[in-house]
């Protein structure tokens, strides 16, 4: 069984992580499973805690190399949600 202290870091090098990959809908994808999951597992106890923390150290490995690959081919275009300044999502919209 893991200590809090090591569960947190744990999710933090998650989090971190998941900032790394180029593509905004992955990146925003693995934010959102990553505080599910470890919301999932905060009151887990036992040997089901420990098999997750073996499970979630797996997914960071996992994690780490997926990125590096999606960073090797990454589109050069960014999307329209990354863009900032495009169009009408620049400034809100003003009605009189």
């Amino acid at each position: 069984m893991a200590a809090p202290g090591e569960v947190k870091s744990l999710m933090r090098a998650f989090l971190r992580g998941g900032a790394q990959f180029p593509n905004y809908n992955i990146r925003e994808y693995i934010l959102r499973r990553v505080k599910d999951g470890f919301r999932e597992g905060a009151g887990e106890s036992g040997p089901s805690s420990a098999a997750l923390w073996a499970h979630a150290k797996e997914e960071y490995s996992v994690m780490k190399r997926q990125s590096v690959v999606y960073g090797m081919y990454a589109r050069k275009i960014k999307n329209i949600l990354e863009v900032e300044g495009t169009g009408n999502h620049s400034k809100p919209a003003v009605r009189s």
